[in-house]
C-alpha cells in the first residue's frame, strides 16, 4: 500500500498531499470567512469570486414599531419635561416655605419665632402685608394659605386695636388680608366667618375711620356673597352699619356702592327682611331709584326682594316716600329694560295687594307708562305692564259699578214719556261733559308729549312696524301710533267695560311672579 502509494507519487498520477497543505486549507478557510460559505464544484476548490451565478442570501429587515420611533424621539423631550417638573416642584416647595415663615410669623406673639421683620406687632403687620399681596391674584396661594392656619391669626389681629396709629394700621393690614383671602374661594369665606370675624368687625365699625370703614364694608361685600353666610350676617347686626355706609355723605363712592351690593346680597335670604327693613332701608333704596343706572338696578332688585319677601316690606316700600312716583319715572324715562321690569314688577306687586297703592298709581300717571310698556318693552315687561293694566281696569269697573249702583238707589222715579228720555239723556251728557273733556285733553297731550320718543324706544320686529307715509298718502308711523294709542286710552279711560280681552297681552292669571333671581355680587 505505501509502496503503491509512492509509485503513484512518482509517477505523476494521484497526489493527496498538496491538496491538505497548510496554505490550501488557510485559503479555504479565509473563502469561507469572507464569502459566509464554502464553494461547490470545481477544480482546486475555486473561489468566492469564480462562482458568478451564486449569491449568498440576504436577512431581511425587520418592520420597524411606529411607536417605538415616536417613543424614542419623544424621549429628549420627555427628559425636558421631567427637568420642568422637577424645577417647578422646587419652586413650589420653596414658596410652600416662605408661605409657613409668613403664617409663622402672624401665629408668633413677640419678634423671636417671627421670620420677617423686626419683631413684635410691626412684624405681624408685615405678614398680613405679605399674605394680602400673595393672596391678592393667586388662588393657589389662598388655599395654601388657609391650610396653613393664616386665618385664625389674622382674625385675631381685629382685637388688638387701641386706639391709637399703630393699631389702625394693624387692623387695616389684617381686614385686606382676609379680604384677598375670601375673595374666589367658598371655603375661606366660611372659615372666616366661623373664626368670629363679623362679630369683631361691627366692634370696630363702632368708631371706624374712612378708611376702616371702607375696609369692613369691601369684606362684609365678600362674605354676604355666600349664601350660608346671609342669615349669619343679617342677624348679627350688620344691617344698620351697611344703611349708614349707603346713606352717609363722607363715605367715599365706592364705600357706597360696596354697601349697595352687600345689602342686595343680604336682601335674598328671606329671612333677612325684617333685619333690613327695621334698619330703615326700604326709604334709602326708593330715593337711590333715581341714580346711576348701575345703582338704580341694584337698588330696585333688592326692593323686589323685599316686596317679595314677606308683607311688611311690601307696606314698607308702600309707605316710603314718593315711592310710587319714583317707580312711575322709571317706567317713564328709563331706557334700562332690566330697570322697567324690576319696577313693573313692583308696581304689580303693590297693586295687587293695596287700593290706596292703585289709586296713587293713577294719580301718578301710571296708566299711559303702562301702555307704553305694553308697546315698545320687552316681553316680561309687557307682561307684567298688562297685569297691571287688568288691575286697574278691574279695580275702575268696581268703582263705576259702585257708583252706578248709588245713583240707581237715590235716585226718583222717572216720567214716561218722548221728551223724559232725552233730557235725562242731556243731563247725563252735561254731568259727565266735564269729565271727558278732562280724558280727551289728557289723551291729546299724552300722545303728543310721547309719540316720538314712543317711536324712538320702539323696539317692535321690522315686518310689524307700521309703515311710512309715501306718495299715495299712506299714514306715517307716528300716526298709527297715535290711532292705536287713542284707541287704548279711550277704551281705558272714558268706558273701561269696553276694553276687549285681546287688548291685554300675556297676562299671567296664576297669580304672581315668584321673586326674581338676582345673581350676587362676589
Amino acid at each position: 500500500m505505501v509502496a503503491r502509494c509512492a509509485h503513484a507519487d512518482v509517477g505523476g498520477g494521484f497526489r493527496l498531499w498538496p491538496i491538505f497543505s497548510a496554505a490550501a486549507l488557510r485559503r479555504k478557510l479565509l473563502e469561507v470567512l469572507t464569502c459566509g460559505g464554502g464553494g461547490g464544484g470545481g477544480a482546486g476548490g475555486g473561489s468566492c469570486r469564480s462562482k458568478n451565478g451564486y449569491r449568498s442570501p440576504q436577512p431581511r429587515p425587520r418592520p420597524r414599531s411606529d411607536r417605538l420611533a415616536e417613543l424614542l424621539r419623544a424621549e429628549p423631550s420627555e427628559c425636558g419635561d421631567e427637568a420642568d417638573d422637577a424645577d417647578a416642584a422646587v419652586k413650589k416647595v420653596e414658596a410652600l416655605e416662605k408661605l409657613k415663615v409668613v403664617v409663622g410669623a402672624l401665629q408668633a406673639c413677640d419678634g423671636d419665632n417671627a421670620g420677617i421683620g423686626g419683631g413684635g406687632d410691626m412684624c405681624r403687620v408685615e405678614a398680613a402685608t405679605v399674605v394680602r399681596r400673595k393672596a391678592k391674584d393667586d388662588a393657589g396661594a389662598r388655599e395654601m394659605l388657609a391650610m396653613l392656619g393664616a386665618i385664625p391669626p389674622l382674625v385675631a389681629m381685629l382685637d388688638e386695636s387701641d386706639g391709637g396709629g399703630g393699631g389702625e394700621e394693624m387692623v387695616a393690614a389684617a381686614l385686606y388680608a382676609l379680604l384677598n383671602l375670601g375673595i374666589g374661594n367658598d371655603t375661606n369665606k366660611a372659615a372666616i366667618v366661623q373664626a368670629g370675624a363679623v362679630h369683631k368687625m361691627l366692634r370696630i365699625a363702632e368708631g371706624a375711620s374712612g378708611v376702616l370703614t371702607e375696609a369692613l364694608v369691601a369684606n362684609f361685600l365678600c362674605l354676604s356673597a355666600l349664601d350660608a353666610n346671609k342669615p349669619i350676617i343679617g342677624a348679627s347686626g350688620a344691617a344698620p352699619f351697611l344703611v349708614r355706609a349707603f346713606e352717609a355723605a363722607p363715605t367715599t363712592e365706592q364705600a357706597r356702592h360696596d354697601a349697595l351690593r352687600a345689602l342686595l346680597n343680604l336682601s335674598i335670604a328671606p329671612a333677612n327682611a325684617p333685619h333690613l327693613l327695621s334698619a330703615g332701608l326700604a326709604p334709602s333704596l326708593v330715593a337711590a331709584v333715581g341714580d346711576a343706572p348701575a345703582a338704580a338696578d341694584r337698588a330696585l332688585a333688592a326692593l323686589c326682594n323685599l316686596v317679595a319677601a314677606c308683607p311688611e316690606g311690601r307696606r314698607a316700600v308702600s309707605r316710603a316716600p314718593d315711592a310710587v312716583p319714583a317707580f312711575v319715572d322709571v317706567l317713564n324715562w328709563s331706557d334700562e329694560p332690566g330697570c322697567q321690569e324690576k319696577a313693573a314688577y313692583i308696581l304689580m306687586v303693590l297693586a295687587h295687594r293695596s287700593y290706596a297703592d292703585r289709586a296713587a298709581m293713577a294719580e301718578a300717571g301710571a296708566t299711559s307708562a303702562l301702555l307704553e310698556l305694553t308697546l315698545v318693552g320687552t316681553a316680561l315687561a309687557q307682561k307684567r305692564a298688562s297685569r297691571i293694566l287688568e288691575i286697574l281696569r278691574a279695580d275702575k269697573g268696581k268703582q263705576v259699578a259702585d257708583a252706578a249702583g248709588i245713583v240707581a238707589t237715590m235716585s226718583a222715579p222717572q216720567e214716561r214719556g218722548g221728551g223724559g228720555g232725552a233730557r235725562q239723556e242731556e243731563a247725563d251728557e252735561a254731568g259727565m261733559s266735564n269729565e271727558k273733556r278732562a280724558v280727551r285733553q289728557l289723551v291729546q297731550q299724552s300722545l303728543q308729549s310721547n309719540m316720538r320718543r314712543i317711536v324712538r324706544r320702539a323696539r317692535l320686529p321690522q315686518d310689524l312696524a307700521p309703515p311710512s307715509r309715501g306718495s299715495d298718502g299712506e299714514e306715517t308711523l307716528e300716526e298709527a301710533f297715535a290711532s292705536s294709542c287713542s284707541l287704548l286710552f279711550s277704551c281705558l279711560l272714558m268706558e273701561p267695560t269696553c276694553l276687549d280681552d285681546a287688548v291685554v297681552v300675556a297676562v299671567d292669571r296664576e297669580g304672581l311672579e315668584p321673586e326674581i333671581n338676582v345673581v350676587p355680587f362676589p
